[in-house]
């Protein structure tokens, strides 16, 4: 369900095909700083918000609140970000609009806005996402809410409210991430039982280490160990440099990537627009796809691990798409 809504959310939003445009520091384009966006502290009138402290059911409106009653909101438990069902939908209509200072769109509930789980307004950088994560709750079911199927919801909760507070901490975790990047492992040329999948990687893989030469003026090295290895500390430090230029929606998206593809190159590729997201995936799948062939699909495995690892992809993808529109 959530790859069908990330792909009726992006087409509604975008009514175009997904094609990522490269930032301005990759090296296709002249260097420019990150835009910052303006938060506000303002309350509006009515709000649907998470409550970190108190898991208790929904509570639409209290009894004889009026419409514009300031005090008038909707507390959510923090389970939503953890996946769980959180209550039935209490909502009918799903709109967007401009944020009250004019810097950003946000979303709405009927007549509440929708917020963060620490009671911030959710105010996004485009309409286009605003009104694709407005789909995500528009397809929201009767008898219960599914965080599980609201990927860019989650995404635009943890730019506003995690990578501001742990910026560096991201930066470095995947600065470490690195040095076992996926596409740094080749299996061994001389083994017969890996002899197919050197081959592989030497087709599909090679142009994307070539690419990572070129845009960061340093050859990555190469290892056959599970473990990984250590990159040379320029190339590390060309990544790091390009990371700290990203706004916290990029960042946002080139983290989660990195978790589901377990690639920073990868995460990258993506970011600067060498790579589309059937590429993305086809590369993570490499190895597990030759074995799949050879010895067949696990019904109930392979297939829900393919789906979801799509989805992850996905809504990373068009996150990161959406974030960079006005």
């Amino acid at each position: 369900m959530a790859a069908m809504l990330i792909g009726r959310a992006f087409k509604s939003a975008k009514n175009s095909h997904l094609v990522l445009r490269s930032r301005s520091f990759c090296t296709t384009s002249a260097a420019r700083e990150p835009d910052s966006d303006g938060q506000s502290s303002d309350s509006s009138s009515s709000s649907f918000t998470f409550d970190k402290e108190n898991e208790k059911p929904i509570f639409v409106k209290a009894p004889n609140a009026r419409r514009n009653n300031d005090s008038d909101s909707v507390t959510m438990p923090t389970s939503f970000m953890t996946g769980s069902i959180v209550g039935k939908r209490f909502y009918k209509k799903v709109t967007t609009r401009e944020a009250d200072d004019g810097n950003g769109w946000t979303v709405m509930l009927d007549y509440r806005t929708l917020k963060t789980p620490s009671k911030r307004p959710l105010k996004l950088r485009s309409l286009a996402l605003a009104k694709a994560i407005a789909i995500e709750w528009e397809y929201q079911l009767t008898e219960g809410i599914r965080p599980f199927t609201m990927p860019l919801m989650k995404l635009a909760c943890t730019a506003l409210e995690r990578v501001p507070l742990t910026r560096s901490k991201i930066i470095e975790h995947l600065s470490r991430k690195l040095h076992q990047d996926l596409v740094f492992f080749r299996a061994p040329e001389d083994d017969d039982l890996t002899t197919d999948v050197h081959d592989v990687q030497v087709e599909r893989i090679d142009p994307l280490l070539q690419w990572v030469e070129s845009e960061f003026g340093v050859k990555p090295k190469l290892y056959s160990s599970i473990f990984g290895g250590k990159q040379d500390d320029k190339l590390v430090k060309a990544v790091e440099d390009l990371l700290t230029k990203t706004n916290d929606g990029e960042l946002a998206s080139i983290d989660a990537l990195e978790a589901s593809a377990h690639s920073v190159v990868i995460a990258l590729g993506i970011f600067c627009g060498k790579l589309q997201i059937d590429d993305a995936i086809q590369l993570i799948r490499l190895e597990e796809d030759l074995q799949v062939d050879k010895w067949g699909l696990v019904e109930g495995g392979h297939d829900i691990d393919i789906a979801d690892l799509k989805v992850q992809i996905s809504a990373a993808t068009v996150f990161l798409a959406l974030s960079r529109e006005n």
